[in-house]
């Protein structure tokens, strides 16, 4: 009985179709003067395209791997599988949390919840500044949804960690302070760009993202 639970969830994994590059929902120029289109361009085609690439190749191998019930493989694999998945997921998530016509303040149920959990909009908005610029080295800031205490909180990932899968808070609002976001127009001031992109934040998406994981 217990072989035949774990025929489904491999055969998905055999059978799967392999991941792709999302199409951005906006063009490469359409966030500048926040964010200019040559950085939009190399962070989409290039590095978001190599995360997809290398999560294909490693679910590859690790399939593989499964078949050969290879453990010391599977487990060799897991770093590349955190990285290049986590590299996805963030990036698919940061695309949409971003808009041509963003910026301002939230409204409705978020701007409540915001209130709630800290104070004021200013309040949140300084705190993520914050912990985004605390960041060493390269990683992201994250607004999250903590399902089991029912509220917002901020918090930090190193390098390509997926928020969900490290932390278990549910991802709202992430803010990408690896270098290449940022560098060839900010040089290395993460906190001017951190000031900027506050212009382009798609508070629909992020509201749409904190309704979906309420219900």
């Amino acid at each position: 009985r217990n072989s035949a639970k774990l025929i489904a969830p491999l055969g998905c994994l055999v059978s799967r179709q392999k991941h792709t590059l999302p199409d951005l929902p906006y063009d490469y120029g359409a966030l500048e003067p926040h964010i200019n289109a040559t950085i939009m361009q190399l962070h989409h085609s290039k590095h978001h395209a190599t995360y997809v690439n290398n999560l294909n190749v490693t679910e590859e191998k690790y399939k593989e791997a499964l078949a050969k019930g290879d453990v010391t493989a599977q487990v060799s694999l897991q770093p590349a599988l955190k990285f290049n998945g986590g590299g996805h997921i963030n990036h698919t998530i940061f695309w949409t949390n971003l808009s041509p016509n963003g910026g301002g303040e939230p409204k409705g149920e978020l701007m409540e919840a915001i209130k709630r959990d800290f104070g004021s909009f200013a309040n949140f908005k300084e705190k993520l500044t914050a912990v985004s610029v605390g960041v060493q080295g390269s990683g992201w800031g994250w607004l999250g949804y903590n399902k089991e205490q029912g509220r917002l909180q901020i918090e930090a990932c190193a390098n390509q960690d997926p928020l969900q899968g490290t932390t278990g808070l549910i991802p709202l609002l992430g803010i990408d302070v690896w270098e290449h976001a940022y560098y060839l127009q900010y040089k290395n001031v993460r906190p001017d760009y951190l000031k900027a992109i506050w212009n382009v934040i798609n508070w629909e998406n992020v509201s749409s993202r904190y309704a979906a994981c309420k219900k």
